[in-house]
């Protein structure tokens, strides 16, 4: 019995080797086969000659086809490269590549995992070809294999492709990651070919912009079987500089699959699909986006504790009402089982989320939109569903994927409310920056919560004078004139604050904030066992007290950083405020640390300080970034001040002050400082102030103009002249 498992299993790891082995010699004909057109393709034209490398030939396929309950995707890239110069031969002298991995497509099995071939060739100038042995070569890393590339030299040609095969099962629907790519990149691209492969349950959106080519379909003699391919000669290089949104001005083709195997899964799906899948979709209109949402964001959802927690308070307005409720399903829904999630991570207590009995969560975008206009249809408060999409996606004219749908919800109130979906510090009238001043659609409902209408509308605009971070610096040098002491205080408000919220809270400043507010019990309280309780709160202070030194060093880091110095010390932080409710309240937090040997130098009697590091790091454009031919898109407008106190050393003025008075405003943005000695201190106020979020390409020198003053500013020095 042994003896006949052992052969059935030596027949199966034989069979399967021999699979994996058919599978790489397909991949290396479908690319390097009888029928490569590349094969020796090796001239480039004169007028790349000086570039770092040309891309000769690029290829890109996309396969999706079905067997029974099987799905098999495929995808692969090919690159054919001359490299011109020492940084070429650098950047391709190393290769990262997955050999095997797990799917997390369609139905998990054990049996599902994808494969990647990953083959390589140099072509030497004389035409000696040598192909890499990758399984010989690749060094095992952590999560990938590594491949050094060997006596690569310059005149070489490169010529690799990866190949990734993934089967999986799927009875019903599955949507396929979007891609969204430009077709040009760093280097140029003399060829470059884009094929799709799909048959019946596939259907295709796909979609090219700002002059790229069409997709077309290929002929082929099954009915069932349909190819396609989109063809591109001459693509020029394309640099890709801060600030810049390149599926907006750079040819591109942005594309998603969805299979569905009958119409009630087509139904199930939510995309955006053509009538049949032999047509190929490349637009949506307004009607389709009605359709696809009316049921999925019909109200739904139990508010019963928040009509409890409301019972009894009285408000001046349905404005007030939105908010404070709105605040409250952030902590019903979220912050009171931030502890759970930390102790669960942390393995102190096994299923902690029991402890509340059923835990009831928002999880999503979608549960959100449902619950809140609920919330609104039982208090007779008018609303509308707002869908938008990023602004780097394009209007929502040119919307196709509906991966790319944000939405949230307008509250119809005296002065307009906008609620998104909430973490833990997101407040009302907070929604992503990158849909501010976009057209939108926006869905409205009757009074039983179904919706049944779409108008177009635009979204509020943010202003750089609402979103600011004032940092207030109190500098002095100790006697021997080797030490700074710096005391700063930090207030951030608006859009400026979210990153910052993250960063600097622990979950204990502000769940036991909300604690306080609401009047819940925190997770151990909520433990009934007394022995379990003290154990679980014993170990949950350690990890909090480890959790707030590990801030402390990165706080510390942080500094060191922003002021560019090597080393701080005696670095103490205290947070002030949270800023969790109102965009407009203040994130609020101080800071205090020394640092000796910088920014001070001794010029006889006298001594030089650099007091513009003070304003921290600033942005300097070197020469190839100061020449620009796209727009500027940014997230938002913003402004940030400092505040700089220097205590005037007994003995000493202040000499150098014309240097600190400047003043660049235009109309894109501004740099302003101002200096002054007043009761033994000098005093510098500076604000950069970036006024808008999108800017044309004509306007690149005003904004360079206010950012070269403040980098300006940076260098700049006074002198402590001994009286």
């Amino acid at each position: 019995m042994k003896f006949k498992l052992l052969i059935v299993l030596l027949l199966t790891i034989i069979s399967f080797s021999n699979a994996q082995s058919k599978q790489e010699l397909e991949a290396k004909d479908f690319f390097w086969g009888a029928n490569d057109a590349y094969k020796n393709a090796n001239e480039i034209p004169d007028k790349w000659k000086g570039e770092s490398a040309v891309i000769i030939y690029k290829n890109i396929n996309y396969d999706y086809h079905k067997f029974a309950k099987k799905v098999k995707y495929k995808s692969s890239i090919r690159k054919r490269i001359l490299l011109l110069d020492k940084n070429a031969v650098k950047e391709f002298s190393e290769f990262s590549f997955t050999k095997r991995f797990r799917s997390t497509r369609g139905k998990f099995s054990w049996r599902t995992r994808g494969k990647v071939f990953f083959a390589i060739k140099i072509i030497k100038p004389d035409g000696t070809e040598i192909e890499v042995n990758v399984d010989k070569e690749a060094v095992k890393s952590k999560s990938d294999y590594k491949v050094a590339i060997s006596n690569l030299e310059v005149g070489d040609i490169i010529d690799y492709y990866y190949y990734l095969y993934e089967p999986f099962t799927s009875k019903y629907e599955y949507t396929f990651a979007a891609v969204e790519q430009t077709l040009s990149e760093e280097y140029p691209i003399m060829d470059f070919k884009l094929y799709l492969e799909s048959e019946n349950d596939f259907f295709i959106n796909f979609k090219s912009l700002n002059g790229a080519p069409e997709l077309k379909e290929i002929p082929t003699d099954k009915r069932n079987f349909r190819k396609y391919e989109l063809n591109v000669s001459d693509i020029e290089k394309k640099d890709f500089p801060m600030w810049f949104y390149p599926l907006l001005e750079t040819p591109s083709v942005k594309f998603q699959v969805y299979f569905a195997r009958s119409g009630k899964f087509e139904d199930r799906t939510v995309a955006f699909l053509s009538k049949q899948e032999k047509d190929i979709k490349t637009s949506v209109s307004k009607e389709e986006v009605l359709e696809l949402y009316k049921k999925r964001f019909r109200t739904y959802g139990n508010v019963g504790d928040i009509k409890s927690f409301l019972k009894g308070k009285t408000f001046s307005s349905n404005e007030a009402k939105v908010k404070t409720a709105y605040y409250y399903m952030r902590h019903y829904y979220l912050t009171r089982f931030m502890e759970a999630f930390y102790v669960d991570d942390a393995n102190i207590l096994a299923f902690p989320f029991t402890v509340y009995g059923y835990p009831v969560f928002i999880r999503n975008q979608k549960q959100f939109i449902k619950h809140f206009t609920e919330f609104l249809k039982r208090n007779k408060i008018p609303y509308e569903i707002v869908v938008g999409t990023y602004r780097y996606n394009g209007t929502i004219q040119d919307l196709l994927i509906e991966n790319n749908v944000e939405v949230l919800v307008k509250v119809k109130t005296k002065n307009p409310l906008y609620a998104q979906f909430f973490s833990p510090h997101t407040n009302i009238n907070q929604f992503a920056s990158l849909l501010h001043g976009t057209d939108v659609y926006l869905l409205s409902s009757d009074n039983r919560g179904n919706i049944t209408g779409i108008n177009n509308g635009t979204l509020p605009n943010s202003d750089y004078k609402k979103n600011v971070s004032l940092k207030q610096v109190d500098l002095d040098i100790s006697e021997d004139f080797t030490t700074f002491t710096v005391i700063s205080n930090n207030k951030i408000k608006g859009y400026n604050k979210i990153s910052e919220q993250y960063d600097r809270l622990l979950f204990t400043d502000y769940v036991y904030e909300d604690y306080a507010k609401y009047q819940t019990k925190s997770f151990t309280e909520s433990i009934r066992k007394k022995k379990v309780r003290l154990k679980t709160t014993k170990e949950l202070n350690a990890l909090i007290s480890k959790l707030k030194k590990d801030q402390i060093k990165e706080f510390e880091t942080d500094v060191a950083n922003e002021f560019d110095v090597s080393d701080i010390e005696n670095y103490e932080y205290k947070l002030v405020a949270t800023g969790r409710y109102g965009l407009d309240t203040n994130l609020e937090y101080n800071e205090s640390f020394t640092f000796k040997n910088q920014f001070i130098k001794k010029a006889g009697p006298n001594y030089i300080i650099e007091i513009g590091k003070f304003i921290g790091g600033q942005i300097e454009m070197v020469d190839e970034q100061r020449e620009r031919n796209v727009n500027i898109y940014m997230r938002y407008p913003r402004t940030f001040n400092y505040e700089i106190n220097l205590k005037i050393p007994n003995g000493y003025k202040v000499a150098g002050l014309d240097k600190l008075n400047k003043n660049v405003t235009n109309t894109t943005g501004a740099f302003i400082s101002t200096a002054k000695v007043e009761n033994g201190f000098l005093k510098i106020q500076t604000s950069k102030q970036y006024k808008h979020n999108y800017e044309p390409k004509e306007n690149w020198n005003l904004i360079l103009a206010f950012l070269d003053e403040a980098n300006q500013f940076k260098n700049e020095k006074i002198l402590l002249k001994k009286i």
